[in-house]
């Protein structure tokens, strides 16, 4: 089904939303997937916050002209899934996840803001820890001394506690 001009207008104007947003994107060519096997990935994507899209090449071009992602124009050709995300890892991890479980879905390019990667990058960049990974751990690095002065802080009134729990058994005990 062929789409109309205003249609036409209506896709690019989604997807260059999408880019204006976004820290990466990753091409990945789909040639002989099933309709099951994208399901799956659009489901893996969606629940990443990957926004991924088949698009024809043409209407792609026209919605990454004027982007950082301008890069990427001469490497639009085949039958390609795009995985756009404001996460460059998510959308990375994704798209090499699926395509080690699927001979056929190859990824050929991506790009990160003004800096296209080949398929090699895009593999080092999934193995990274994600975002939230990062900020977690950080979060973690920057408790750790505080949860060790509140520590240190209980462990005054905690001795001094056992100390006169001692002098009042040691008492108890010579009364007996």
């Amino acid at each position: 089904m062929s789409l109309n001009r205003k249609q036409k207008e209506a896709v690019i104007g989604e997807v260059s939303d999408k880019l204006s947003a976004a820290e990466a994107v990753v091409l990945a060519e789909y040639r002989g997937l099933t309709v099951e096997e994208m399901t799956q990935l659009r489901v893996s994507a969606r629940n990443s916050g990957v926004y991924l899209r088949v698009l024809k090449n043409t209407l792609a071009k026209l919605a990454v002209k004027g982007t950082p992602f301008e890069g990427l124009s001469g490497d639009m050709v085949g039958p390609l899934a795009y995985g756009i995300s404001d996460d460059p890892v998510a959308v990375a991890k994704v798209l090499s996840d699926f395509s080690k479980s699927n001979d056929k879905f190859q990824i050929k390019v991506g790009s990160m803001k003004n800096q296209v990667m080949s398929a090699a990058d895009v593999s080092v960049l999934a193995k990274m820890p994600s975002r939230d990974e990062l900020l977690s751990k950080l979060l973690g690095t920057m408790q750790a001394p505080i949860a060790k002065f509140v520590q240190t802080l209980n462990e005054v009134p905690t001795k001094f506690v056992r100390g006169v729990a001692a002098v009042k058994d040691m008492k108890e005990k010579e009364a007996a």
